[in-house]
């Protein structure tokens, strides 16, 4: 389960949009993302995320699945939608993603995630899915700096200062 978790994180770049997709960059300001786990009975997670563009652009780079990771990724557009199909390895772990992005980066976005573990006709492989989604809310705050994330209950950390650390 933490694997799996902890491969959804990394597949949707800290809830901003993944790396080397070309992506729109989000509007700077404070972003609340929800996230809802299709695949348990928790309640959805909810956090704020101050964000400029510099901070944009080096968190899609630092916590994406990168080429390395995911060597077979194909994107199409359509619109507004951007749909990523990747197939990814993480450690001895093989697994597809299917992530579809929809929104304009400035107000809203929401993205979809399907992540397939192993083949489906295969014993043991399993299919977890996820949901993101991020509201503008207007500028940081006075005591926001960007790359700080907030979550209820637990201590802002600003995740340029764990990406150091790494």
């Amino acid at each position: 389960m933490r694997r799996w978790l902890a491969a959804i994180v990394l597949a949707v770049s800290a809830a901003g949009p993944a790396a080397a997709l070309d992506l729109p960059a989000r509007k700077p300001g404070l972003w609340e993302i929800t996230t809802i786990l299709g695949y348990t009975q928790s309640p959805p997670q909810v956090m704020q995320q101050c964000v400029d563009a510099a901070t944009d652009k080096l968190l899609q780079e630092k916590y994406s699945l990168g080429e390395q990771t995911c060597p077979e990724r194909h994107v199409s557009r359509s619109g507004g939608t951007i749909v990523v199909d990747s197939s990814c390895r993480i450690g001895d772990m093989a697994m597809t993603m299917h992530a579809v992005f929809d929104g304009d980066f400035d107000a809203a976005y929401t993205v979809k995630v399907t992540m397939t573990r192993g083949s489906l006709t295969m014993e043991g492989a399993s299919m977890r899915t996820m949901t993101l989604r991020a509201k503008w809310q207007g500028p940081c705050t006075a005591y926001q700096r960007p790359g700080d994330v907030e979550m209820p209950g637990v201590m802002r950390m600003n995740v340029l200062d764990l990406s150091k650390m790494w």
